[in-house]
């Protein structure tokens, strides 16, 4: 029975959601519009959550907490603002109109033992009707885990694309006095230490499912690449510990193979390798320096650095042809692209005037759009898996921290307000 009980406790959270059902409870419209939510000239939509009624023997008062969450995994998004619950006491029934509120998210919860029910309504005051419900049942230890789906679910309602609140950012830092590994859940709440090497590490890259995460460490006297199964604390084996660079696999997105800088040769090249770390194929050869393979959502291309010109710049390859042509001309130094999980751009590091700065560019090519500005060092931009947002690494009077920006370069922020010195960061895909 023991034994039956752990696996049961094993399956749990596979089980999570009971009902994940949507209600619409008026007449469905013909055509659902959704707010574009990159648009710079949007305003932002004004949420009412009052806090949850809890009901249940034993029941304890998390009501506010859980509307507190849920209000910023929403405001985390970019397209709404949630109404101070002190201006209206935190009932779930007031003159919303009276304090231009657009929409209430009407929330219960229900305890029983161990299990806990959590259920959310969303009504729009306009047009005085509900749109929406979703119920979801887990265990307590599960209770913001059910807040977060909840949020990503009304972020699906308003915009047409599930939200991103249960996503992570990997990242170094150099809390312990060594650069070593760490992710953070994105609403900055918890973190989590990878590495222990107590030497420098740098440039994690999550595998496309989420569930492991490679990276560089010097603890060996080497640039070796190492990864680790981010579903348990104690295994981590390597992946290449050849001679010179084995640096910042791109994973391709069915994430059976991934492309590696390795300088075993003398250049930094860059080779295509399986899972086991086994070279499949050579990707380039000695023609300058090439680094910061970056893999096209359907992988077919790869965006990379080369400095083959003279100056490091951005370079597209086919990789069923093998063909390379140049992406970036304007700017002395470009570096470490990403593309985006939309297809059609790429963000990358330029330096401008001494500073480094953010730039989008087309997935084809064309006039870059500076996105960053302002003093200070802007560096490793890494996409949202939604393709709306960008975190990366800013540095100013030799601090560096975690901050985010819209594609539309709007709502610059602090992303991840923590202690020491924070770069390389990698925004996780949507957890399966």
């Amino acid at each position: 029975m023991q034994y039956m009980q752990k696996i049961t406790e094993k399956l749990l959270p596979l089980c999570l959601i009971l009902l994940v059902t949507l209600c619409l409870v008026a007449t469905v419209r013909a055509e659902r519009v959704y707010l574009d939510i990159t648009a710079t000239d949007v305003r932002k939509i004004v949420i009412a959550i009052p806090d949850f009624v809890g009901t249940g023997a034993g029941a304890a008062n998390q009501g506010r907490a859980m509307a507190d969450l849920l209000g910023r995994a929403l405001e985390l998004h970019g397209f709404a603002k949630v109404v101070d619950p002190a201006t209206y006491g935190s009932t779930q029934v007031a003159d919303w109109q009276q304090y231009g509120v657009d929409f209430v998210v009407r929330g219960k919860y229900t305890l029983s033992g161990k299990q806990l029910v959590i259920e959310g309504r969303l009504q729009d005051i306009a047009e005085n009707r509900m749109l929406a419900g979703r119920r979801y049942k887990g265990q307590v230890s599960q209770q913001d885990d059910m807040i977060l789906r909840l949020a990503d679910a009304l972020v699906k309602e308003f915009t047409g694309e599930e939200g991103i609140s249960r996503t992570s950012i990997a990242y170094i830092s150099d809390e312990t006095g060594a650069k070593e590994v760490f992710i953070s859940d994105v609403l900055g709440r918890t973190k989590r230490q990878i590495t222990r090497h107590r030497h420098l590490c740098v440039s994690p890259r999550f595998t496309p499912d989420g569930n492991y995460l490679a990276y560089t460490t010097y603890h060996r006297g080497n640039q070796d690449l190492y990864i680790t199964d981010l579903r348990q604390n104690k295994v981590t084996r390597a992946l290449s510990r050849r001679k010179g660079m084995n640096l910042a696999p791109a994973f391709a997105p069915d994430g059976r193979t991934m492309v590696v800088t390795l300088s075993k040769d003398g250049s930094p090249d860059l080779y295509l390798l399986n899972r086991k770390g086994k070279i499949l194929k050579r990707l380039t050869r000695g023609m300058g320096i090439n680094v910061s393979p970056s893999f096209s959502p359907d992988g077919k291309s790869l965006v990379f650095v080369s400095d083959r010109s003279g100056q490091p710049q951005l370079y597209r390859m086919e990789m069923a042809t093998g063909q390379v042509r140049r992406l970036t001309f304007d700017g002395q130094e470009n570096s470490e692209p990403s593309w985006s999980p939309k297809g059609d751009m790429i963000v990358y590091t330029g330096r401008v005037g001494g500073q480094y700065h953010l730039f989008l560019i087309s997935a084809e090519g064309g006039r870059p759009k500076q996105l960053t500005s302002g003093w200070g060092d802007y560096e490793s931009g890494t996409w949202s898996p939604d393709g709306k947002q960008i975190v990366f690494s800013r540095k100013r009077n030799g601090h560096s921290e975690i901050c985010a920006i819209f594609a539309s370069g709007k709502d610059m922020r602090v992303l991840l307000p923590m202690a020491g010195n924070q770069s390389y960061p990698r925004w996780s895909p949507r957890p399966r």
